[in-house]
């Protein structure tokens, strides 16, 4: 909003813009107040300028500005932030944070942090304390420079006789796990306790996290018996993060042993948890336990992402319990995969009445056809041995819902061919109307092929497409395919 007013205040005559500070303050201090019948009501606007409101406003709008050029002249090829706070005179706390902020991400620009950090701290001397120190510390780890951190950090305690937090020792003993650097980290966390700075919970579950990321688990283990033997006990944020990287590296019977202690203590199981417990009976296709989790995510009221409900639904066709796919449709948003799922659900238990009524429902609803629900129906009729409602659908039915067709449908009509469909007024429509000639798409979800498996066709164009570098055309494949089978 802020940037917004100092747009329109720029653009407006200096006349004008003392007439509607008032106006701009009470838009602000009411963001509702829209219509323009509520606009009518308002009092008429005021010339005063001296409220606390239209200062605090102008100052916003100042710094605001300032801001947004200094952050455009840091961006400049070769400007140097020293030499910026020189000419600038001081930056603010807000501004100083900033423009490290804009620095951080840039690995040729770290080596000006320091120098500028010394600058703006020597024009206050009460900036040099521990928050700020600990602020670029925090900054600088979290950014793994780790060299320049260790260095704002020895600056704090060398030059000026700061002693380090326990924030401070965290963020770099945390920074050095995060990379796979713990004899660095180890030497900080012994360091801390020489300067009497005692290690924490938080701070042991940072190093369990470094380890399960470089999947170090029998470190994780040997990290608690450590923890635990300085008095520092798990809490409910420990036994989570346990939980979630024991069941990342697939450690199954430790993660359930760690989800009982959890439970048996009456701690909080965190959402992100649960999902990463789920994904692990996924991996390996634990299916029991994954439907109970599976029921817990729903009773949380947890979104899962699409590549998990994927994960999921592949257990399902492995077990044949093609069913599930149906549930497991429902239970998610209606997106494509949801009706994906249903309607693979249909398809694999060559339900036709299934179809008709999902088809149905679609309609109803007003849902657009995608590429992999046509597959769908196309596979399903072939398994049939509907071949009428095969040519219907082609030449007819996905021309008028507008279906843009992919390598799949290609590849099913020529697979088709061979088994004794008459493709040829299929082909001929598409050569007609120039669909052959396009670059090959592969628009189709995996889930088809998990549940009907490739085909023919798709298996000798993965050959083909692998010695190819151009582009290619659904023409072109088949006259090679067609060449490859004559041969």
């Amino acid at each position: 909003m802020e940037n917004l007013t100092a747009q329109f205040l720029h653009k407006l005559p200096p006349p004008l813009w003392n007439s509607n500070i008032r106006f701009l303050t009470s838009l602000i201090a009411r963001p509702n107040l829209t219509s323009t019948s509520s606009l009518r009501r308002s009092s008429p606007l005021s010339l005063d300028c001296s409220t606390p409101q239209s200062t605090f406003l102008l100052s916003d709008i100042h710094h605001n500005r300032f801001l947004n050029s200094l952050l455009q002249r840091l961006s400049h090829p070769g400007s140097c932030p020293l030499r910026l706070l020189q000419e600038d005179g001081d930056w603010s706390k807000d501004q100083f944070f900033a423009v490290i902020r804009f620095l951080l991400p840039h690995s040729s620009r770290l080596h000006h942090i320091l120098p500028v950090f010394d600058a703006w701290k020597k024009l206050e001397p009460s900036r040099i304390n521990e928050a700020n120190y600990e602020k670029i510390i925090r900054l600088l780890c979290a950014e793994r420079s780790m060299n320049e951190a260790v260095r704002a950090l020895q600056s704090m305690m060398d030059d000026h006789k700061i002693k380090p937090s326990l924030e401070i020792y965290n963020s770099i003993i945390h920074g050095y796990a995060d990379g796979g650097k713990f004899e660095e980290a180890m030497l900080f966390l012994n360091g801390m306790k020489e300067n009497g700075v005692l290690p924490e919970t938080e701070t042991y579950d940072g190093l369990i996290e470094g380890y399960g990321k470089w999947r170090m688990y029998d470190e994780i283990v040997l990290c608690v018996k450590r923890m635990e033997s300085e008095g520092c006990a798990r809490d409910h944020v420990t036994y989570n993060l346990l939980l979630r990287e024991f069941a990342r590296g697939g450690l199954l019977k430790r993660m359930e042993r760690m989800y009982q202690s959890l439970m048996s203590r009456k701690m909080t199981l965190e959402p992100v948890t649960l999902v990463s417990m789920l994904e692990a009976y996924a991996e390996f296709g634990v299916l029991e336990k994954m439907e109970e989790t599976y029921d817990k995510v729903l009773r949380f009221g947890i979104c899962l992402d699409d590549e998990l409900v994927r994960r999921l639904a592949c257990v399902y066709i492995d077990n044949l319990m093609f069913s599930r796919l149906d549930d497991l449709g429902r239970g998610i948003r209606r997106s494509d995969l949801a009706w994906c799922l249903r309607g693979l659900c249909h398809a694999c238990l060559v339900s036709r009445k299934g179809l008709d009524y999902l088809v149905k429902e679609m309609n109803e609803a007003r849902v657009p056809w995608t590429t992999t629900f046509a597959n769908i129906l196309l596979l399903a009729y072939w398994k049939m041995g509907d071949f009428k409602s095969i040519k219907e659908l082609l030449l007819f039915e996905l021309w008028k819902r507008r279906v843009k067709l992919d390598l799949v449908t290609v590849g099913m009509v020529f697979d088709l061919s061979v088994a004794g469909f008459e493709g040829t007024a299929v082909f001929m429509s598409w050569k007609k109307n120039g669909f052959l000639d396009k670059p090959v798409e592969m628009k189709t979800d995996p889930l088809v092929h998990a549940a009907f498996g490739e085909g023919q066709f798709l298996r000798s164009c993965k050959e083909v497409m692998k010695q190819e570098s151009k582009s290619l055309t659904y023409q072109y494949l088949l006259e090679v395919v067609v060449k490859n089978q004559k041969n």
